[in-house]
């Protein structure tokens, strides 16, 4: 680990405010530095933080309650499991997470396709019954809300109850060649990108409005509050697993009447998931009259953040999320969390409100019920009974940790290669600044933020957080 001293210790200014640091390594996690003293500016600094102008509110960062998170829990003790719960989620204490998503029934990493209603034509709803989610996601997310009672959900379906779908099938592509899984599903039940596999028919979005209705009052009934829903999960892309291709027309149509019902129980209604670069796409559902003025924001994953800076120009008054970040291939490395601040530092220049990641907890290899391989916060060793957090975690909690209700992004000038990293302000005046050095050697940085002056060295190949205390 390299000094935290200042770069030109002649120059630095007496100062109970000291900044606190925190840096991580591949090989080091979370390793806390001594503090820092403020100095005087040497020459041009490397980074300008902004805090005169500052830019989009922080409204949470998150992860997403699935029913595999919750059975590798389950394999643990419980003295770690509630460990590893309160470690994410009790307020200024790990990972703080406090804007969390979940699925509106089955999703890629339940334990098996299922809905809510799956008998034919049950356009009453009669049938309806979120008894399945009673065994894993809904003791998962009171689990959460013992250690943080605030906590504040979303939620969107990956498919409709297959009786609303032209296929009548789950899902909407074959397993991937070389796959051992069967989904089951016949060559005339493929979907397609740019096609509508919801039965568009007045009764059918009708009924899949009071779906939605019910599903957040019978959550409501277990003591879980929905604030917010989008009407499905990726819709342009067809998946072996639970899918549903939507166009935008055939969106726009079912917003119209999902609107109202869910401004009935004051719940907002968000466009999304768009994972696709097509803003297009969005620009058409918000200048549908009937659909539009139901959107109060859009969310955004995978190749959607190449959408997010056109629709945050053309519509600041919405509020856009990160929903979901890429979700790696199960060995949790080092590479992937080098790729995933990209992600960050992308989505929050660009206007994104929150931030999602993925799964929270998966065993070792993170193989779903349909051969998706994917990262988690959390990995558990079935056989060992043991755990062990990632880089990811780290990762998020350089961010998550520090940061209160209502932080402000703040803008930065850099030059000469000091450009990676993403600044906040908090409520208290404090300023949180999170920052990569991605050379194979200690990289001192000058910075200015407001009046004050600092110059920590970070140690190569790192992630840092500084917390520069209210003036």
């Amino acid at each position: 680990m390299t000094s935290s001293s200042p770069a030109n210790p002649g120059t630095a200014v007496t100062d109970a405010r000291a900044v606190s640091w925190v840096v991580t390594t591949q090989d080091a996690p979370w390793r806390e530095q001594p503090p820092l003293d403020f100095g005087r500016v040497t020459g041009m600094p490397n980074v300008i933080v902004d805090t005169a102008s500052p830019k989009q509110t922080v409204d949470g960062i998150g992860g997403c309650f699935n029913e595999l998170g919750w059975t590798a829990l389950g394999l643990l003790s419980e003295g770690d499991r509630e460990g590893i719960l309160s470690d994410l989620f009790t307020p200024g204490a790990g990972l703080n997470l406090s804007l969390c998503r979940m699925p509106v029934g089955a999703n890629d990493f339940s334990t098996d396709w299922y809905s809510y209603d799956e008998v034919d034509a049950d356009f009453g709803l009669e049938h309806f019954s979120i008894d399945h989610d009673r065994a894993t996601l809904v003791p998962f997310i009171q689990a959460a809300q013992r250690y943080r009672g605030d906590l504040r959900l979303w939620a969107s379906p990956w498919s409709p109850p297959t009786w609303m779908k032209t296929n009548g099938h789950y899902a909407a592509a074959r397993p991937w060649d070389g796959s051992d899984v069967d989904n089951g599903i016949r060559d005339d039940q493929l979907g397609a990108e740019g096609t509508d596999m919801f039965i568009l028919e007045d009764r059918y979005l009708e009924a899949y409005a009071r779906y939605f209705a019910r599903f957040v009052e019978a959550y409501g009934e277990e003591g879980i509050r929905v604030e917010m829903v989008m009407p499905q999960n990726e819709f342009n892309s067809a998946q072996v697993f639970p899918s549903c291709v939507w166009t935008a027309e055939g969106l726009a149509r079912f917003i119209a009447v999902l609107g109202p019902e869910m401004d009935r129980l004051g719940v907002r209604v968000f466009l999304g998931t768009e994972e696709r670069p097509h803003d297009a796409q969005i620009e058409s559902v918000l200048a549908d009259p009937a659909a539009g003025p139901w959107v109060q924001g859009v969310g955004f994953q995978w190749a959607g953040k190449g959408a997010i800076a056109a629709v945050h120009h053309a519509h600041p008054e919405l509020a856009l999320y990160q929903t979901e970040q890429e979700c790696g291939d199960g060995r949790n490395d080092w590479r992937f969390a080098r790729y995933s601040w990209g992600l960050m530092r992308h989505f929050f220049t660009h206007g994104a409100e929150a931030y999602t990641y993925w799964n929270l907890a998966l065993t070792e290899g993170g193989v779903s019920r349909w051969g998706w391989a994917q990262n988690s916060l959390v990995v558990v060793d079935p056989e060992q009974g043991t755990f062990r957090y990632t880089h990811e975690y780290f990762l998020m909690r350089h961010l998550g940790h520090f940061l209160q209700p209502g932080a402000q992004r703040l803008a930065t000038m850099s030059w000469t290669g000091h450009e990676n990293l993403l600044a906040f302000r908090n409520p208290d005046g404090g300023v949180v600044l999170v920052m990569q050095n991605d050379l194979a050697e200690p990289l001192p940085v000058q910075i200015v933020i407001g009046g004050d002056v600092i110059t920590p060295t970070l140690s190569a190949d790192s992630f840092a957080t500084l917390v520069i205390p209210p003036a």
